[in-house]
């Protein structure tokens, strides 16, 4: 995929997310959460399941769960019965009780404000530590999931052959000033609009802009 695509200037980029920041200038995760405990949480279930399929779940576990406290206390055949609903349930109640714990004998049950911190908690990789800096922290960071590594090869705003490639190359172009909400604008993007089969180009605010070669419509 790389190296197939142009890169989109450094203009055009400023443009591209002008008009995003224009359409949606307080873009919002998909998942629901209540505090930064939550939001760790329900990134951590989010691997390899739908956000759509996460809160189903979350709408179980944290009313009876909100605290690391309490969901040491439910144990993992406890979060294993909300969420049985998404894929790796049994793994993935393990690893959230033991975050939990760990966040209680490290952190004073708070959420770490490092990345080191949190890549140190059970089932918490880089994508989870970037999503939990950048919302909950405000830091200016790029959790490259699967839609933001198609849209960024594919549209020709960051091409790279993995995804960490990717994430280096998407702090580099994107401009300061977007860097709070640039991981939501992308994904989004990527989720309702430049979706992987098939792209909804006639819906697409940067179609002008884009280098794909193969879009739906005719430009």
């Amino acid at each position: 995929m790389a190296g197939r695509t142009s890169r989109l200037t450094r203009a055009e980029i400023q443009t591209l997310f002008e008009r995003w920041r224009a359409a949606n200038p307080q873009p919002k995760s998909d998942l629901e959460y209540g505090t930064p405990f939550q939001l760790l949480v329900a990134v951590v279930l989010s691997a390899q399941a739908t956000d759509k399929g996460v809160n189903v779940a979350t709408r179980k576990l944290f009313p009876v769960a909100p605290t690391p406290e309490a969901m040491v206390s439910l144990g993992v055949a406890g979060v294993e019965d909300c969420i049985r609903t998404i894929g790796l349930f049994r793994a993935k109640a393990k690893n959230v009780v033991a975050l939990s714990q760990f966040l209680l004998e490290r952190h004073g049950g708070e959420v770490p404000n490092d990345r080191a911190a949190l890549e140190a908690l059970p089932g918490v990789g880089r994508k989870t530590a970037n999503v939990v800096l950048n919302i909950v922290f405000g830091e200016p960071t790029m959790a490259v999931d699967t839609h933001i590594f198609r849209i960024s090869n594919r549209i020709g705003l960051a091409p790279g052959k993995d995804v960490l490639a990717v994430e280096q190359a998407l702090l580099k172009v994107i401009p300061k000033g977007f860097m709070l909400h640039a991981h939501h604008w992308l994904i989004l993007h990527g989720r309702y609009v430049c979706t992987a089969r098939k792209p909804l180009c006639a819906r697409c605010g940067i179609l002008d802009l884009c280098r794909y070669k193969d879009k739906t419509v005719a430009t």
